[in-house]
């Protein structure tokens, strides 16, 4: 596993803190389903619930946006979706490229949130030439021996890495070469950037590997209460032979 730091993003000159920049797209998403459906205002308590937050800290952050509502009314659903989308750069064209296009780069291509929230896939990119020119979602792929030029000619300022993990540095490092400054990485590996590359890191195994200690902690509990033992672990068995270096990584994209 290769070594280094995910780079913190600078301090924004408005001064929100990265907490609440991660709870932002909480609140898009529920405020875009309230918008769906024509609800006009909305409570603090009733968006805090609809994100998973509690109410004080909903409105703590909206603080920092310079909205604060109305008392007796709430906020205005349709102002809020427009003041969250201008905060995260969301009112305008983003292109993105995705490079890896296995079975997670392809679910990725086919990922039909994209264009909804503000981001263009321009260019799917893979280094097995055979891929050269077949179409995934619509858009033919192409070799990384381009990737420059996409970039350039793209205008590409985000990068999607879906590579296996042996790779993801070495076109991480040639993202950032061609002027590259955020990168999504699925790959399962740590990636090394300089400063003013943010990278922001999504490993499906370790979200379910917390799970499982959520379940063995549950279990225990059980136990501990009278009920059930939980069942014994199967036997581990020696599965290298069905499986790459970097083990299987499931083709999800959460919705």
């Amino acid at each position: 596993m290769a070594t280094g730091r995910t780079h913190r993003p600078a301090t924004r000159s408005r001064g929100i803190p990265e907490a609440t920049v991660a709870r932002l797209p909480l609140y898009l998403r529920a405020l875009t389903a309230l918008s769906e459906r024509s609800v006009p205002t909305v409570s603090s308590e009733e968006l805090a619930a609809a994100a998973g937050v509690n109410s004080a800290k909903l409105r703590k952050d909206f603080s920092y946006l310079g909205s604060y509502g109305t008392r007796g009314v709430g906020y205005d659903v349709e102002y809020l979706v427009y003041q969250i989308s201008r905060e995260l750069g969301l009112t305008q064209d983003w292109p993105v490229v995705i490079v890896g296009i296995g079975n997670l780069g392809a679910a990725l291509a086919n990922y039909g949130g994209f264009a909804s929230r503000g981001f263009r896939v321009a260019a799917l990119i893979d280094a097995d030439p055979a891929m050269a020119g077949k179409p995934v979602a619509g858009i033919p792929v192409q070799h990384t021996d381009d990737l420059e030029k996409i970039i350039k000619d793209n205008g590409v300022s985000i990068g999607v890495i879906a590579t296996p993990a042996g790779a993801a540095q070495p076109v991480c490092d040639r993202l950032v070469a061609a002027g590259v400054t955020s990168i999504l990485n699925f790959a399962p590996t740590v990636l090394s950037v300089p400063d003013g590359v943010d990278v922001r890191k999504v490993d499906l195994s370790i979200e379910l590997q917390i799970l499982a200690f959520h379940e063995q902690r549950k279990a225990g509990e059980e136990t501990a209460e009278g009920g059930p033992l939980p069942a014994a672990a199967p036997a581990a068995t020696d599965d290298s032979a069905d499986q790459g270096p970097d083990g299987d990584v499931p083709a999800v994209m959460p919705a």
